[in-house]
């Protein structure tokens, strides 16, 4: 009775949260934070410290109409701009009309409009909707006069906000793929239309609390949109993959002549603390992501741990007082291309694993050799992994986002969107006050503007024509923008050229930084902050690289003592371990092989190689993949080790290991890999990456890893297997960890 309390209690609380679900993605942000870095700081003292108008802004795109500079176009121009001075949330606009500035017109005769943006009530990401509805309304209202007028927008804010209209519909396209295909493979597994809708239904449950969850989350912390297709993936992943356990393992005591509870009881007692532990081991990798100061690798890390822990309450809950409920008639739309699971059925498959054991056992070597070389050279590809930012165009093409951000750059103007925002500070002159510090300002402007790689310098000895004298003739917009209010640090923005790579703005932002104040103004002691979308992708690689050596170590050394702590045998715990780095490396090596080389990338959607990695890609799928294949081991090595303890030698062992748990690990891995291969035809590239990394790393964990490699290695170390703990000392209960 306990049972149907506890699960009554879990149901009625995941029904509540179902609601919640539906919008949760609107809580989600797409903007990248990289805690404590420069370019946060260079965001922080503009809204603090200069009370900036444009911190957040968006670039208006306006083509068709005549040019700006001249009296037509300016007419044309004015309600645009009136307009969108008098939109909710817009904190300001600069035009060709405020500064008569070339650095507006664009190449063509287009122009633009910047922006700036403020809420109160959320993301500034809410606002977009409502700047799309006015410039369509501006754009139907000068159509008649103008046919080829075209109002877009486009920058960071606009471009995120489409990212997530595409993150949205790669869930929905995932999910349409995975839940076909995963349902007809639990259809193959179970024979049964309702064994195999349980998982799926796990499965789905668990994404959509999950979703609720880090919605409400996502009001307290920053949480990207990428816990959307986290969550989908792993939920899918997941909560099938531990209702196959569940419902398994209950089918199996079924039919040795137990009735529903009896068997419900046996399952949750033998299968439910296996998913606990499997639970633990992939929550292991996702803790260690918290550790990382970037929003979106903190979030995969929450939904991560989330989603799993959810996985594993349902299955343990909902599961079994369903089954109990069921008894045999879990076998109800029994299809007619299966044979009803039996124990004979059993046997015979445990017999074609167990001769498959048997061949390994008998030559270990050779299987090391055949198997273990083109894994290795597969994982050798390693040493040519870039995480720098991937190369080309891999933005949604169909985004009005991305249609301007391409005008722009055909406008010859699109390094507005990509600018260095650079604050310089004198800690003892006033700019507008001093001319020892409007000097510096003026002469490290020029220095800036003859770098081959900068199309435009602004800041304000450019607006003032190098005349101090001048200063009072701004507009209050345009000196809060460029001047701090203490008037001690300055703003200058630097327009990289359209030629300059994301890759070279990169390294230009690293020689700023390298070089220093001091050097670029001629003052000692000045300070410099560069900032910008090429310092945020700078310093989101340096923290990668900087913070990927402790997440690995946290995840191997936590693995570590849970295997130590489970069998108490340090070969086993080393053995699984290495394996694992193995199987991950030759993952990241097909990674790099498809995408970054490009060879057989367009079966994938993508046209060539991106000559690098997205930088997120290789520590977060680390942190999962380490979890989710340790649970393979885990469940081959327990059975190895109660067939030992049984009375059989290491020769004897092996096979019936593999008998007893091959086919399910198998089965398993099976549906693991549609669901994440199903998310590498998505139009979102860095989720194709994650989906490619996972679906080949369980790919190569549970076929060459855990049924060759590894049962090699077991009958190669014989009685060291065991050691210290021996066989004679009690190990984990092996009914927990019974996945047969």
């Amino acid at each position: 009775m306990r049972r149907f309390w506890v699960a009554g209690i879990v149901l009625a609380a995941a029904l509540v949260l179902l609601p919640f679900s539906f919008h949760a993605e609107r809580s989600l942000e797409t903007a990248t934070r990289v805690e404590g870095s420069q370019a946060d700081t260079v965001r922080n003292e503009l809204a603090d410290r200069f009370h900036s108008p444009f911190v957040d802004q968006v670039v208006l795109v306006v083509q068709g109409l005549p040019s700006a500079d001249s009296a037509e176009g300016a007419q044309t121009l004015e309600p645009i701009v009136t307009g969108l001075k008098a939109q909710p949330g817009v904190s300001g606009v600069v035009s060709y009309l405020d500064l008569h500035d070339p650095v507006f017109l664009g190449r063509g005769g287009g122009t633009y409009v910047l922006i700036g943006l403020s809420s109160a009530d959320g993301p500034v990401e809410s606002l977009v909707p409502g700047l799309h509805q006015l410039a369509s309304s501006l754009q139907d209202k000068l159509k008649a006069h103008y046919p080829a007028i075209k109002l877009q927008l486009s920058g960071e804010i606009p471009l995120n906000f489409d990212i997530r209209k595409a993150s949205a519909d790669d869930v929905r396209r995932g999910e349409s793929l995975v839940i076909p295909a995963t349902l007809a493979l639990l259809l193959v597994a179970f024979g049964s239309l309702v064994a195999a809708l349980i998982p799926l239904a796990i499965g789905e449950l668990a994404i959509a609390t999950t979703l609720a969850i880090t919605g409400f989350l996502a009001h307290r912390w920053h949480l990207s949109i990428l816990v959307q297709n986290l969550a989908t993936m792993l939920g899918l992943g997941l909560g099938i993959d531990y209702g196959l356990l569940m419902v398994s393992r209950f089918r199996e005591a079924i039919s040795s002549g137990l009735n529903g509870s009896e068997a419900a009881n046996v399952a949750a007692r033998q299968a439910g603390k296996t998913l606990i532990i499997s639970a633990s081991t992939v929550g292991i990798g996702f803790l260690a992501l918290l550790t990382v100061p970037i929003s979106e690798i903190r979030s995969i890390g929450i939904a991560g741990c989330v989603v799993a822990s959810l996985s594993v309450l349902l299955t343990n809950t909902l599961v079994p007082a369903l089954l109990s409920l069921l008894g045999p008639r879990i076998d109800l739309g029994k299809m007619p291309f299966t044979p009803k699971l039996d124990s004979h059925r059993a046997e015979c498959i445990g017999v074609r694993w167990r001769l498959w054991g048997q061949v390994i056992v008998a030559h270990p070597w050779i299987a090391l050799v055949l198997a273990g070389i083109p894994l290795l050279l597969l994982a050798m590809q390693v040493r040519h992994l870039d995480t720098s930012v991937p190369e080309g165009d891999w933005l949604p093409q169909s985004a009005e986002s991305v249609q301007a951000l391409h005008a722009l750059e055909h406008m010859d103007r699109g390094g507005i969107v990509e600018s260095l925002r650079i604050i310089v500070e004198f800690p003892k002159d006033s700019i507008a006050q001093s001319d020892t510090a409007w000097n510096a300002l003026d002469n490290m402007t020029k220095r800036l503007e003859k770098d081959q790689r900068a199309d435009r310098v602004i800041s304000l000895t450019t607006i003032a024509e190098s005349n101090r004298a001048s200063l009072p003739e701004l507009s209050r917009e345009t000196r809060r923008t460029l001047l701090s209010s203490d008037g001690h640090a300055a703003l200058i923005q630097v327009l990289p050229k359209g030629a300059v790579t994301l890759r070279e703005q990169v390294d230009w932002v690293r020689e700023l930084r390298k070089t220093g104040a001091p050097a670029l103004t001629g003052v000692p002691g000045t300070t410099m902050l560069v900032g910008g979308i090429p310092a945020l992708n700078a310093d989101y690689e340096t923290i990668i690289r900087d913070r990927f050596p402790s997440v690995m170590a946290l995840v191997v050394g936590g693995t570590f003592l849970a295997l130590l702590c489970g069998f108490r045998s340090i070969f086993v715990a080393v053995k699984a371990i290495a394996l694992n780095l193995v199987s991950v490396a030759a993952a990241f090596g097909a990674l790099i092989i498809v995408f970054q080389h490009g060879y057989g990338s367009r079966f994938l959607g993508v046209p060539g190689g991106t000559g690098s990695i997205f930088p997120l890609v290789p520590i977060v799928t680390f942190a999962i993949v380490f979890g989710l294949s340790m649970d393979y081991e885990v469940f081959l090595v327990a059975r190895v080790l109660e067939a030992r303890r049984s009375g059989l030698n290491e020769v004897e062992a092996i096979p019936e290991g593999m008998a007893r748990t091959a086919g399910l690990i198998t089965s398993a891995a099976a549906i693991m890999i549609v669901v994440f291969a199903a998310f590498t035809f998505g139009g979102f590239l860095v989720v194709k990456m994650i989906g490619f990394t996972l679906a080949v790393a369980v790919l190569i964990d549970a076929t060459i890893v855990r049924i060759v490699v590894g049962p090699a290695l077991l009958r190669l170390a014989g009685d060291w297997n065991w050691w210290p703990g021996g066989l004679a000392t009690k190990p984990i209960d092996s009914h927990l960890l019974d996945k047969s």
